[in-house]
Parts: C-alpha cells; sequence; structure tokens
C-alpha cells in the first residue's frame, strides 16, 4: 500500500490539527477513540466540513455528504478505518 492512502491515526491527528489551526495542540494530545466533537476534542459543524474537504485532498478520495455521520466521525479510529475502506 502506498504512503499517499494509508489513514493511520497519526496522520489523520495532524491532518485534523493543521487543516483546523488547533493551535497548542500536539498528534499524541488526541487519544484515537477520543470523541471528535461535543466533551471531546470539541469540533463542530463548521469543522466537519472544513475535515472533510482536507481528508479528500490528503487522501485523493470523495466522501459523498449521506456518507458523512456520527459514526464515521466520532473518532480518529472510525475515520482511519473508514478511509482505508475507501482506498
Amino acid at each position: 500500500m502506498s504512503e499517499a492512502v494509508v489513514a493511520t491515526p497519526g496522520r489523520i491527528k495532524r491532518l485534523i490539527i493543521e487543516s483546523l489551526n488547533l493551535e497548542g495542540m500536539r498528534p499524541e494530545m488526541i487519544e484515537d477513540e477520543a470523541p471528535l466533537f461535543g466533551e471531546g476534542l470539541g469540533l463542530d459543524s463548521v469543522d466537519a466540513l472544513e475535515l472533510v474537504v482536507a481528508l479528500e485532498k490528503e487522501f485523493g478520495i470523495r466522501i459523498k455528504s449521506q456518507e458523512i455521520g456520527r459514526e464515521v466521525f466520532s473518532s480518529v479510529s472510525t475515520l482511519s478505518h473508514f478511509i482505508e475502506g475507501r482506498t
């Protein structure tokens, strides 16, 4: 598998931090299973849209609006499984 399609949790964490400009955050500060929205990382719907665009660019995939759901975007781990299933 090429590096371009490996959706490791560390790579996703870096992408979240960089694309959402989360100053002061480091990848190791985000737990793989921690919620990304609400009480977890505290992301909102605008962050979700920005994250979709960043994921599409980074991994060369298209994410349809009906694929965006709480299950897929609940944690770094679920995002990683979703992306690897698409590549």
